[in-house]
């Protein structure tokens, strides 16, 4: 089969945030009162929206509008800092280079909301990826396949010659309820076993080698 559309996940497969992830969520729980959480705790928590990573970070005893208060203040300070530490993984440009020059169609689906997906995109990739797709409340976040399916509308793809690209479980599930085949990255903030578990159709150690396999 050959595949013209390729789809990706932002965080943990195109750009390492991690860091200022773990910087604004410690700003504010500190600011809270909160204990701050480690970068290891962080890369667990990441992967399901926002609001996931503030409801896990906090105690269970918080109530549903403290966590809202909490992610109105995340995505202030995130807004503000998110282009501090975060950058491509080695050798991403170069993959969406090459992907250019082959006339490849390029989305991003992304459970980051979506203001900070656009600005991210616009930012590390300008016109490379022409279409970034974040949580709104009009599109289902991941694992729905809402964002793969307006990704694909937006870039005038056929379902058949599309892949999807990502690095969790979450990813995984989003392409199989696409109907995508799923290429899951290694580099990201899950772990091989974790992908190959979950049923990725294939596995990548580096970004060339997804030049390789489509």
């Amino acid at each position: 089969m050959q595949y013209d559309t390729i789809i990706f996940d932002l965080d943990g497969t195109l750009l390492n945030t991690l860091e200022d992830l773990r910087d604004s969520l410690n700003a504010i729980l500190i600011q809270n009162g909160f204990p701050q959480r480690s970068l290891e705790e962080v890369r667990r928590f990441v992967g399901n929206g926002v609001k996931t990573l503030i409801r896990l970070s906090v105690p269970d005893t918080c109530s549903d509008e403290q966590v809202e208060q909490l992610l109105i203040q995340f995505k202030e300070h995130y807004g503000r800092n998110m282009q501090n530490k975060t950058r491509p993984y080695d050798g991403i440009m170069e993959l969406l280079l090459d992907l250019q020059r082959f006339n490849y169609k390029l989305g991003i689906v992304s459970n980051k909301f979506d203001a900070a997906v656009k600005s991210l995109a616009k930012t590390y990739f300008g016109d490379l990826i022409p279409v970034a797709i974040g949580e709104t409340d009009q599109v289902k976040r991941k694992p729905a396949p809402d964002s793969v399916f307006e990704a694909m509308r937006q870039l005038g793809s056929d379902p058949k010659q599309t892949i999807y690209v990502g690095d969790s479980e979450t990813d995984v599930r989003t392409a199989k309820n696409a109907g995508l085949p799923c290429i899951g990255v290694t580099w990201g903030f899950r772990s091989r076993q974790v992908l190959r578990d979950e049923g990725a159709d294939y596995l990548i150690d580096t970004p060339k080698e997804l030049l390789t396999l489509i």
